[in-house]
């Protein structure tokens, strides 16, 4: 018999069109018995026809959500105006996505839930509606912008596979604007960040941060570029006179594999693709996002919304599990 939880983890159902309530059934089915118990914020009828033997029950909030965990999945039914059709993203949907979110966020401030997991979301429905932050994450810093919380601010984005934790300076920055993204400044508090988080949310006493070049062959003395010299090498030198064991900046293409990665504990990137690309290399289905440097413990699986295989019954659970149990993991450390 699993093990009652005074507070849940509550999980925003993403994207009606998407794969969203599909895999949140699958994990409510792979967890009803042992694993962590949640409460999904989102339409009860749409997840009541996400997967066969699937029982939904309508709860008014988080409190009751541990007791009927195991023989219904629990949910805040915050109900969708407009019918859904599988693969068929609409920006009519867009108040309700984010009134989701919001209402995990909410309760995870206020303490109510242990944490928050977000199902994937569609950006540009969402824009199409007149949604302003380029995705989750920074709608997420902004929605938890007035709490305190200790040390660096975030929202510093982290992906977790295996043995490998990578964070970023840039996050949703298109790749020509990346170079006059970086700042010291920008390189310090990511770096400050995710020592931080590492220390506090993954338990280890004495973080080792690497921090990975911009350019081929760390810039080559300044012929393949100068944001080594000019920024990242500054940078590194601040982290380490603030206490973090830095080292770098690396070329980025001696750093994954797997000797690498014992020599240090986690991975600081300058831009998107040079943190996912390695990620989903090592466990494609298994990665995790986690927002660090919140005053709420966020996590999410590491794909979209899966539009092309949404309402075929095929959809992997896998990553949204991986999150869960470690959104559930953090917040024991945190305490929440």
């Amino acid at each position: 018999m699993r093990p009652v939880k005074a507070r849940p983890l509550a999980l925003s159902a993403g994207d009606p069109a998407g794969i969203g309530a599909e895999i949140i059934a699958k994990a409510w089915q792979a967890l009803r018995e042992r694993g962590p118990s949640f409460v999904v914020i989102g339409d009860a009828q749409l997840l009541a026809s996400a997967g066969a033997g699937v029982k939904v029950r309508v709860v008014t909030g988080p409190d009751a959500a541990p007791e009927v965990f195991g023989e219904a999945l629990p949910v805040i039914d915050i109900p969708l105006l407009s019918p859904v059709v599988a693969g068929r993203p609409s920006p009519t949907y867009a108040p309700q996505v984010i009134r989701w979110i919001e209402t995990g966020v909410g309760l995870a401030l206020s303490g109510a839930v242990s944490g928050l997991v977000t199902a994937p979301i569609a950006k540009a429905p969402l824009y199409e509606a007149g949604f302003k932050f380029p995705g989750h994450t920074e709608f997420l810093a902004e929605l938890t912008a007035a709490e305190r919380f200790e040390g660096a601010r975030g929202p510093v984005m982290m992906l977790a596979a295996g043995d490998l934790r990578a964070t970023l300076v840039t996050i949703h920055t298109s790749l020509a604007k990346v170079p006059g993204a970086l700042t010291i400044e920008s390189v310090v508090n990511s770096g400050l960040v995710t020592a931080q988080a590492l220390r506090k949310d993954f338990g280890v006493e004495r973080p080792r941060l690497a921090v990975a070049a911009l350019n081929p062959h760390a810039g080559e003395g300044g012929a393949l570029g100068r944001e080594e010299i000019e920024i990242i090498t500054p940078a590194v030198r601040a982290l380490r006179d603030l206490g973090v064991d830095a080292i770098g900046p690396a070329p980025a293409d001696t750093l994954f594999h797997a000797e690498a990665r014992e020599r240090y504990d986690g991975v600081l990137c300058m831009y998107h693709d040079q943190a996912l690309i390695p990620v989903k290399m090592l466990d494609f289905w298994g990665g995790v996002n986690v927002t660090l440097g919140l005053p709420i413990v966020r996590a999410s699986p590491d794909h979209g919304t899966g539009f092309d295989i949404a309402g075929r019954g095929i959809a992997r659970p896998d990553s949204l599990i991986a999150a869960i149990k470690l959104a559930d993991e953090i917040a024991a450390r945190r305490g929440a």
